[in-house]
This record gives structure tokens, C-alpha cells and sequence, in this order.
């Protein structure tokens, strides 16, 4: 009778610890949307430290399953426990407190039903170098604006997620660039008015035109009303694309838009800014930026995801050096970095047209 020889078992040398949340991210993710879904976070709030028991019971749920989403959103440092049971922690904590928790949800919301389904397609985008995520959009169009625009719920959506990281990402915009000298500012690409209306609120000195496509105007003039400064800012009609940007103004301001588009698009857009302005006149780009050693930071990384598989087919975040080549290729000069600092790697790069 023969005996088999069972060899021991090797111990893994690597320590795979600092997977777990990369492995799982697709979990961490869903136990804050089910969090938020369900209003844990303002059931804490307003109840005070409570028990698995008393959770359950206020958000209607089986006793299993308020001990399982308890577990998660505490080992993710979003809730902790101590003798008096479950309270909100860390930075959901803070943002309870200080009233951006409203735009938080409205980015997981962003997040859940939007990024997420198209988010697995990223493999074959890197692939094709196209953004296949869009397959998950409903209706027709190569890029996701056109598709949004064609579902209105999801528009909605979408604007929602926008202004939400618009009002967490521009203090940057508002607080640290120096608009003594501008009396005039464009905002090409201007949306629904998002920016210009916190500029101006921010710089009453300030006089805004928000220039962008019928559609975005329509929805701007609206805010802008709705906001009381129709006095200060006005919308234009037109193409950024589609010929000469209009003239008249201190400064022009692309606020997310070079994130997706071509750096060859993105040049050209410049270019347009140098021909309109007078000399002495600025430029500024506002959006994330990546870092030039390609390390980072995690944020560019992880939101490149969703630039490569949904909004065009040259979508992305590029770095601040890239960046710097096409104000030096438009014409402009006295290239200076602002960097944020906040936890998002938004900032603005501003840029002179020589007098000469």
C-alpha cells in the first residue's frame, strides 16, 4: 500500500492586507450608497448613539441586516460604537456638521446610477482607447452629453452630480486667484451657470457672461435669475467650437472642460481665448489636474475611470505640465499653478497674453 507524501503548505511571503480595499472597493462603495439610501447617517443624527436594536427598528429593516450595514459603514470608519451604541465618525461625520453631506449623497447618487454599471468596461476602453461605458447609457450618440440629453431624468442627474463637485471642488476658483484686475470674465462652456453664480457671489465686482450651447443657456438663465444677478451675469448663445469666442472681456474661464476633451482640442480652445482677449488679458483653466511624476494623487486615478469609459472618446485628466504646453503653444505667457487645498486635486492654471 503506498503513502502519499502531503507537502506543507507554503506560507505567502507577501503581505496582502492593502488589497482588501481594492479588492473590495466595489463593496466599500455599495455600504455607503446602502448608508445613504436608507438615511443611516441622519437617523444617528438626529437620534443620538443607538443600538443595532434601535437602527432596525428606525429605518425599518430585519435586525440581520442592521448589524450587517452597521459592520461595514463602522470598519470603514463612517460610524463608530461605543457604550451607547452607533454614531456617525470620521469624515461623515464632519460633513453632517458642516452641510456638504447634501452634496455627498447627491454624488453617490451620481455615482450608483450613472458611473457604475459603465465603470466595467474599463479594460475595454483601455483596449480600444474609446469610451465603451457609453453602451449603458440609453439612446444614440458617441459621447455622453448627447445621450444625456436624450433621457432627462438621468440629465437631471447628472447636473445634480456636477454642481454638487463644482460646490466641493471650486474654493480653489473662488478664493485663490486674484481677480482685482478683472472687470469682465467669459465663462466659455458655462453650463448651467453653476460657476459664474458663486463668482459673482464671491466677487461683486464681477461681471459674468456664461457662453455656451442653446440648451445650457436655457437652464443658466433660469439660475441665474433665480439667484437675483441677472444684473451681473448674462448668457451667450454659441459654439466654443464653432468660430471666434466673443471679445470684450478680462478674462476667460474654462472651468471642467479640458478634462474632455483632445489636447489637440483643448489647444485650439486657447488659441480662441488668446484671439479674444487684449493684451494683459488672462486665461484660467479650472479642473482636476494629475500629477506630473505620474504617481498621483489617488482621486485623478480612481476618477479616470469613469473619464475612460463614459463622457467622449478623448476624456481624461491630464497633467499640469501638459497642460502648461498647450498655453505655451496658444500664445500665452506667465504660466502660473494655483493648487487647491482641499482633498479634491482641483486647481486653476492662469496664463497672460503678452503685450508685445
Amino acid at each position: 500500500m503506498s503513502q502519499q507524501t502531503i507537502a506543507p503548505a507554503v506560507e505567502p511571503k507577501a503581505d496582502l492586507g492593502p488589497l482588501v480595499p481594492v479588492l473590495f472597493g466595489f463593496s466599500a462603495f455599495q455600504q455607503l450608497r446602502a448608508a445613504s439610501e436608507l438615511q443611516l447617517f441622519e437617523y444617528l443624527t438626529l437620534n443620538g448613539p443607538s443600538t443595532v436594536e434601535q437602527v432596525a427598528d428606525g429605518l425599518r429593516l430585519p435586525v440581520k441586516s442592521a448589524r450587517k450595514l452597521l459592520l461595514g459603514t463602522t470598519s470603514l470608519g463612517l460610524t463608530d460604537r461605543d457604550t451607547d451604541g452607533y454614531v456617525p465618525a470620521g469624515p461623515l461625520r464632519e460633513a453632517l456638521e458642516d452641510g456638504t453631506w447634501p452634496l455627498i449623497r447627491n454624488i453617490i447618487d451620481f455615482q450608483q446610477r450613472l458611473s457604475y454599471l459603465p465603470a466595467k468596461e474599463y479594460a475595454e476602453s483601455l483596449r480600444t482607447g474609446k469610451n465603451e461605458g457609453i453602451r449603458h447609457l440609453p439612446g444614440t450618440g458617441a459621447d455622453m452629453y448627447t445621450r444625456l440629453e436624450q433621457t432627462p431624468e438621468l440629465e437631471n442627474l447628472f447636473f445634480r452630480g456636477m454642481n454638487s463637485w463644482s460646490e466641493l471642488s471650486n474654493p480653489v476658483l473662488l478664493g485663490q486667484v486674484d481677480y482685482s484686475g478683472v472687470g469682465r470674465l467669459l465663462d466659455v462652456g458655462g453650463g448651467d451657470a453653476v460657476n459664474a453664480i458663486a463668482l459673482a457671489t464671491a466677487h461683486p465686482h464681477l461681471r459674468i457672461t456664461v457662453f455656451d450651447l442653446e440648451g445650457a443657456v436655457e437652464v443658466a438663465r433660469d439660475n441665474i435669475a433665480a439667484a437675483g444677478l441677472d444684473d451681473r451675469i448674462d448668457v451667450v448663445v454659441g459654439d466654443m467650437f464653432g468660430g471666434e469666442l466673443p471679445g470684450g472681456y478680462d478674462m476667460v474661464l474654462f472651468a471642467h472642460q479640458f478634462v474632455i476633451w483632445s489636447p489637440e482640442q483643448n489647444q485650439a480652445l486657447l488659441k480662441r481665448a488668446h484671439d479674444a482677449l487684449p493684451p494683459g488679458g488672462q486665461v484660467a483653466v479650472f479642473n482636476a489636474f494629475a500629477d506630473d511624476d505620474g504617481r498621483g494623487p489617488l482621486y485623478s486615478a480612481l476618477d479616470n475611470v469613469y473619464f475612460a469609459t463614459l463622457p467622449s472618446v478623448d476624456s481624461t485628466i491630464y497633467e499640469w505640465r501638459e497642460h502648461e504646453e498647450w498655453f505655451t503653444g496658444a500664445g500665452f505667457a506667465d504660466i502660473t499653478r494655483v493648487k487647491g487645498n482641499s482633498w479634491t486635486p482641483h486647481g486653476v492654471l492662469l496664463g497672460t497674453k503678452s503685450h508685445g
